[in-house]
């Protein structure tokens, strides 16, 4: 048996394959088209949109360096971004706080997605969607998991919806100060939980995560605890003066 000497090296890691277009150019060779891919980001964090993206890809103009948005830098995202905006059809559709709130974050992402690939310029005859769930549209869907990184159109619409989301969230800063939108982009990092703590939630937070109902609770019993003590006082100089 040959060994690989690579493999002994410590610390080195096996490189990951990036995605491919092998998928929908197998749907091509049959005749289906336009193929999308879709995907989300914003699911995880305490508070703004989860925003979702649908993109056909036009196989002779596909950029390069296309890949799950979560394996580059900031800067490289944006740069994609804009390549693939000005190359391929996309949609992206926001679901607010508020719509998880009500429906809950699940329902509100595949609610998204679903209204993303309808709201393309040419409906697709496919769409492949990252993750385990179909969505709701009126043409083939296949879901994916780990489909970011593995189908090129659901990395591109990864891309497309990691970005709008980054920049809704530097806009919410400007609105609600002291909070770290610009940093953190609503994740449960310590310097949002601090926030939380300090200046209690806004309404673009998400009601119902855990964090969020602790940080409101502790928030109302100090408004409570402060009433009750304004009471009392002004109870004290009442009977003083009567007196």
């Amino acid at each position: 048996m040959i060994r690989d000497p690579s493999r002994d090296k410590p610390g080195k890691r096996p490189a990951i394959a990036p995605p491919s277009f092998r998928r929908e150019r197998a749907l091509i060779k049959r005749g289906v088209w336009p193929v999308a891919g879709c995907d989300e980001a914003g699911r995880g964090p305490l508070a703004g949109p989860v925003v979702a993206a649908a993109v056909v890809l036009d196989p002779k103009r596909i950029p390069k360096g296309i890949d799950d948005s979560k394996r580059l830098t900031a800067a490289r995202r944006e740069e994609l971004f804009e390549e693939i905006t000005a190359s391929a059809s996309f949609a992206v559709v926001s679901a607010s706080s508020a719509r998880i709130d009500r429906d809950n974050i699940l329902r509100a992402s595949l609610w998204a997605l679903a209204r993303a690939v309808h709201a393309l310029p040419d409906m697709p005859q496919h769409v492949f969607v990252d993750g385990r769930d179909r969505i709701e549209i009126t043409c083939g869907c296949e879901p994916v998991i780990g489909g970011d990184g593995l189908v090129l159109s659901i990395a591109a619409a990864s891309i497309v919806a990691k970005v709008t989301r980054d920049r809704l969230m530097c806009k919410l800063a400007q609105d609600c100060p002291g909070y770290g939108f610009e940093s953190h982009k609503g994740y449960a990092v310590p310097e949002h939980l601090d926030a939380l703590d300090r200046l209690g939630p806004t309404p673009h937070h998400r009601s119902f995560f855990a964090p969020v109902v602790a940080a409101r609770e502790r928030h109302r019993a100090v408004a409570i605890g402060e009433s009750a003590a304004a009471s009392e006082t002004s109870a004290g100089i009442s009977i003083e003066a009567a007196v």
